[in-house]
């Protein structure tokens, strides 16, 4: 098992509440300034649900075939699952083949998860959002996973789009999109990400006072904001 580390406690006492001010959009423009790459495209909020913060439990789906699953797939992370964790799932982008639902949905629930963010497609999402447990896909489909797809390992390096991402990496979801952030570069994703917002906020706050677009756009630098400092 790979793992990069980082407390429950410590995670949630100082990281949790910055990350819940800031957007994935901050935090992708801050990767970017960081020179990492960070940002998922193209999975987002099946429904309505809130922001989806914590640290990935990850699981890597394979085909079934004449191996065959032994149990449900992803109960092995729920059962390892603390509060706050989120479930990280590789299906290689399968759009057609489910690999999250109800019972899934209800058991992290019941451990504290934040919520899963899959590669791939979800199912039950209607029961998903009866419970408000976040759930972030590439799409949906009715179909059992029984029988044509198996889980492969869990809590080992996975991919989310062009992103690896390691058991401990701390993810970040919102109806923008989903964001991969190592702990070991966190402070300084972090502190990048509160200097952006606090630029756009501040140029905002300029143009609803009727500031000129043009001028307010050259006196904050937006097209060099995420250039590195010399």
């Amino acid at each position: 098992m790979v793992e990069s580390k980082i407390r429950r406690q410590e995670f949630d006492e100082q990281f949790r509440p910055r990350l819940e001010k800031l957007a994935t959009t901050n935090l992708a423009d801050a990767c970017d300034k960081v020179g990492i790459r960070g940002a998922v495209i193209g999975i987002r909020p099946l429904f309505g649900s809130p922001k989806v913060i914590g640290r990935a439990l990850t699981i890597k789906i394979t085909a079934s075939g004449m191996a065959l699953a032994s149990r449900h797939l992803g109960i092995d992370v729920i059962a390892l699952a603390e509060r706050g964790d989120v479930v990280a799932i590789d299906n290689r982008g399968d759009l057609y083949n489910n690999c999250w639902g109800e019972i899934l949905s209800y058991a992290a629930r019941e451990k504290g998860v934040s919520g899963v963010v899959i590669d791939g497609a979800a199912r039950d999402i209607d029961a998903c959002q009866e419970i408000n447990f976040p759930v972030c896909a590439r799409g949906v489909v009715p179909i059992t996973a029984r029988g044509r797809i198996m889980q492969e390992s869990f809590n080992t390096i996975i991919r989310l789009g062009d992103v690896q991402v390691r058991p401990g990496d701390v993810i970040v979801a919102d109806v923008n999109g989903v964001v991969v952030i190592p702990p070991e570069r966190l402070e300084e994703i972090l502190g990048a990400a509160e200097e952006i917002a606090a630029k756009e906020a501040q140029m905002v706050s300029e143009i609803l006072a009727g500031g000129d677009i043009l001028e307010i756009d050259k006196k904050y630098s937006y097209e060099s904001m995420l250039k590195k400092k010399e």
